[in-house]
């Protein structure tokens, strides 16, 4: 019997995707696919300039980051791989990184912090290491803690689907 997980992921929160222009991104994703424009972020410490849009609407909306490093020349370098990362609706943050890492999964440097869209967030390694073995094998994964509206707009919906 597997130990009962003290956090649920919710859902797809966000997916970020790098290049080396944001103009020629947006215009795949804002123009031709018609996502909306919610905001610009850019951050020195984390070279990056991106737009904020989004996919959908209300509380399963999901953000699509639309990034571009600041200096081409500096890590990190959002814009490789081109799918930068993919952000998780998380319950609880701390206990899913307590509970996470008591299991050997490595967490990249920086801890819980305030995300771009102002929830906190934290990021798992794409690589494990000798100390912490798991990881999402090549994939960098940002968990985000859910707002109440949206921890509450998920379990309505397992609710309903669960009287279907």
């Amino acid at each position: 019997m597997s130990e009962v997980r003290p956090f649920s992921v919710l859902g797809m929160q966000q997916i970020a995707i790098g290049g080396a222009d944001k103009a020629k991104l947006a215009e795949f994703w804002v123009e031709l696919l018609g996502l909306s424009y919610r905001s610009t972020f850019v951050s020195e410490s984390e070279n990056v300039d991106e737009d904020i849009c989004e996919l959908g609407s209300g509380p399963f909306a999901v953000e699509v980051d639309l990034m571009q490093p600041l200096d081409p020349s500096r890590k990190p370098r959002v814009d490789t791989p081109p799918l930068n990362h993919v952000g998780l609706w998380v319950d609880d943050i701390h206990a899913a990184v307590e509970w996470l890492s008591g299991r050997g999964v490595r967490f990249a440097p920086g801890g819980i912090r305030a995300g771009a869209a102002g929830h906190d967030v934290c990021f798992i390694h794409p690589k494990g290491n000798d100390e912490f073995p798991l990881s999402s094998q090549g994939v960098l994964v940002e968990l985000v803690q859910a707002p109440d509206q949206v921890i509450s707009a998920y379990a309505a919906l397992e609710a309903a689907l669960g009287d279907a």
